[in-house]
């Protein structure tokens, strides 16, 4: 069953119970992530997460600000954050990126790690991060690239494919970057951190 927000849910509810061994073996890239947002992270500020499948970013960072609003599309994800014990100011719960709840300009921040490129229309996710992004609000969405270093590894990728996952958009770090901006957002950093199956764009953005 495709949606809007994330593509293939039956897939993510299938694979929940791997995600998050599975992106334990990523544990250094999620490590670079995170030093590359705490220090932009205060304890004034409500965050909103958007798929933030097993909470790999979620339990790291929450700590360091008033509300961590962590969410995913997939039950299942939400059901295996929810296993594990976490700050009090962490909270999970189901949404659909393309369609989210909360009022105009509720958030400081918003948070959206490798989902960008596996959405079919991440044109509506950034038009409803904008919506809840307070003026001058900002935007962290580090996702996977293509046509830097070592590449995606095509035999993965194959393999991936008949499992169910489908990746929506092939963008190098500058097409990414233009895509976001192109969305109403100034990009203010965007390092490439080295991982697998391929490099990380660190992009962070702020509302115009």
């Amino acid at each position: 069953m495709a949606d809007k927000s994330g593509g293939d849910l039956a897939f993510w509810q299938r694979f929940s119970r791997l995600y998050g061994p599975l992106m334990g073996r990523s544990a250094k890239l999620y490590d670079g992530v995170c030093a590359r947002i705490r220090p932009r992270l205060s304890r004034e500020m409500n965050v909103l997460e958007l798929a933030c499948g097993t909470g790999q970013l979620s339990f790291p960072l929450s700590s360091r600000v008033r509300l961590w609003e962590a969410t995913d599309f997939s039950p299942n994800m939400i059901r295996e954050a929810q296993k594990r014990p976490g700050s009090c100011r962490l909270r999970f719960s189901v949404q659909d990126a393309t369609c989210l709840p909360y009022g105009d300009e509720t958030f400081d921040a918003v948070v959206i790690a490798n989902a960008l490129h596996i959405m079919p229309h991440p044109e509506l996710a950034l038009a409803e991060i904008r919506r809840v992004l307070k003026p001058g609000g900002l935007l962290f969405a580090p996702t996977f690239v293509h046509g830097e270093g070592r590449g995606l590894c095509a035999q993965l990728m194959k393999l991936s494919k008949l499992a169910g996952f489908r990746a929506y958009h092939r963008w190098d770090a500058a097409g990414l970057a233009a895509y976001v901006a192109g969305h109403g957002f100034r990009i203010t950093d965007r390092p490439l951190l080295d991982g697998f199956p391929a490099p990380l764009c660190c992009l962070a953005a702020q509302r115009l």
